[in-house]
């Protein structure tokens, strides 16, 4: 029966063409092979380009930050969309965003997953071994001081001409 593998093959070839699967990572020769996110939290589909399955993620983090604690080594975008809630957060006072900024130091501390700003590595690394609360409270206190320079609008440029 060797039809049957070849068949079951070509079919799910059609349905990852036709975008009918829901998928958990990018596609292979993406500049971030890591990142993987669980396809229960995100409905992404086999057909978009890496590009628009990366900004469907990041805008359902903007819209529920607790669904970053589902990916696996996020992207820099990703990770600027959980740093845009959190520096909201500390801008508008209130009570500390703790949980969102535990769900970062989680994300960030596996070498696999990329710096989104800099310095962050850095002061994850200088908290290391410390308390889990005391690394929250420090990481808090360093972003608290960062400038707002990673506020960025990530859109495309069109040019007119």
């Amino acid at each position: 029966m060797p039809l049957l593998p070849v068949l079951s093959s070509l079919l799910s070839r059609a349905s990852r063409a036709l975008g009918l699967e829901s998928v958990d990572a990018f596609p292979p020769g993406h500049r971030y092979p890591y990142t993987r996110w669980d396809r229960a939290y995100f409905d992404i589909a086999s057909d978009l380009t890496a590009d628009r399955m990366e900004t469907a993620i990041c805008e359902a983090i903007m819209n529920t930050p607790m669904v970053f604690a589902h990916i696996t080594h996020p992207t820099p975008r990703m990770q600027r969309a959980l740093l845009s809630i959190i520096h909201a957060r500390l801008r508008r006072g209130g009570t500390a965003p703790t949980d969102l900024v535990a769900m970062l130091i989680d994300a960030c501390d596996s070498p696999r997953t990329p710096e989104a700003l800099p310095g962050l590595r850095a002061a994850l690394a200088s908290t290391d071994g410390y308390d889990p609360s005391m690394r929250i409270a420090h990481l808090q206190a360093w972003l608290a001081d960062m400038p707002a320079a990673f506020d960025v609008i990530e859109a495309p440029v069109r040019v007119r001409g």
